[in-house]
């Protein structure tokens, strides 16, 4: 009763507090320029750093391609899932466990096949050693999820301090599931590395409703990523035609769509309020909509005039987006790497402190990101 019963005051004040979104007026920045470290890849979705000098792609495809010392190998891993690369599904995250080192758990997201021609948002993991990985079985599919419409997966994993995992299931094209409790669709999910479903999750215990949930309301979150100070994860996600969002991520929390947004149909007309009562708002939103994907928060030294502002890739509008807050007050977006002309899939810090983004074409590149001048 009292985890109850703090869920819902915690879903009261944010949705009290919010009362109207921010959307900023965004300035653009031709200073900042990037380095090439490898291109040849075919719509690349997911990038994570290993032990080692080894990074790993996934591929939309399918494939998980090794980039060792710097270079792309030609031979990709084995023992990957069978995929559905069809429309928007495909390999999508890729993340170490937090102990790698120690048990050499990989975790992948992906659209794995289900029913008849049909696929749904699924997370496991394998034992990955010098190119292979070994033993890979599911630890959640989201079957309640299952659906021929090939958008709306989700798909990002994230690991928080204290060992949960997070996976981000889309509504599948289907809006009205976002805010059915019993289906996964259109929500954030939280587990244990082993796909347990923590006692403490707001809907745990409810025999009516899907115990995994850890927030719902959401269309399509793309990017996900564990805010520096507080240790909770954010997210951006799509909206339709305008009303694509950064989101803090709560326990319990609804999120609206499609109930509210501030998107509209792509024919024209309005979806739903901007705002209700009892529905959280974002942080901000993007009208129009600049098809946010990937995530990352910046403590890096690199970049000494970005800390702790937020970098999201912008498939639509083709470049990389930077808000700054002041705790979750939105103060400025600034446009970098617009002259480009690419769609970025993916935002990672590595571990030498540079920003490295991932290209979405069928000769996707991994860039550095050189300054934050």
């Amino acid at each position: 009763m009292r985890s109850l019963i703090t869920v819902t005051l915690t879903a009261l004040s944010l949705c009290a507090c919010a009362d109207n979104a921010a959307t900023l007026t965004p300035q653009s920045n031709d200073r900042v320029k990037t380095e090439q470290i490898t291109d040849g890849l075919d719509h690349p979705w997911s990038l994570a750093f290993l032990p080692g000098n080894e990074w790993l792609i996934t591929e939309r495809r399918g494939t998980l391609r090794r980039l060792v010392n710097g270079s792309l190998q030609e031979d990709p891993v084995s023992g990957v899932p069978e995929v559905v690369a069809s429309g928007q599904g495909g390999l999508f995250d890729v993340m170490p466990h937090p102990d790698f080192a120690d048990n050499q758990r990989l975790y992948l997201s992906y659209a794995k096949p289900c029913g008849d021609d049909g696929g749904t948002t699924a997370v496991g993991y394998g034992t990955y050693r010098d190119g292979a990985l070994k033993d890979f079985r599911d630890i959640y599919v989201a079957e309640k999820a299952c659906t021929n419409t090939a958008k709306h997966f989700g798909g990002r994993i994230l690991f928080d301090n204290d060992g949960y995992l997070f996976v981000t299931v889309g509504d599948r094209g289907e809006r009205e599931r976002a805010q059915d409790t019993a289906d996964p669709a259109g929500s954030v999910l939280r587990l244990h590395d082993d796909g347990r479903t923590p006692d403490d999750n707001p809907l745990a215990g409810q025999s009516d409703k899907a115990a995994a949930i850890w927030s719902w309301g959401h269309r399509n979150p793309q990017g996900l990523a564990l805010h520096p100070d507080t240790g909770k994860p954010w997210l951006n996600e799509h909206g339709p035609r305008g009303g694509d969002e950064i989101n803090a991520v709560e326990a319990g929390v609804n999120y609206g769509w499609p109930e509210i947004t501030y998107g509209r149909e792509y024919y024209g007309p309005g979806i739903g309020d901007t705002k209700q009562d009892g529905l959280a708002q974002p942080l901000l939103h993007w009208t129009p909509s600049i098809a946010p994907s990937g995530m990352a928060f910046v403590t890096s030294d690199r970049y000494p005039d970005w800390q702790g502002d937020t970098v999201h890739g912008a498939l639509k509008l083709t470049h990389l987006n930077k808000v700054a807050f002041d705790g979750r007050k939105p103060l400025s977006e600034v446009r970098l790497l617009e002259e480009r002309g690419d769609r970025i899939r993916d935002v990672r810090q590595g571990p030498d402190g540079y920003l490295y983004l991932l290209t979405d074409s069928s000769n996707g590149a991994l860039l550095r990101v050189k300054s934050s001048r």
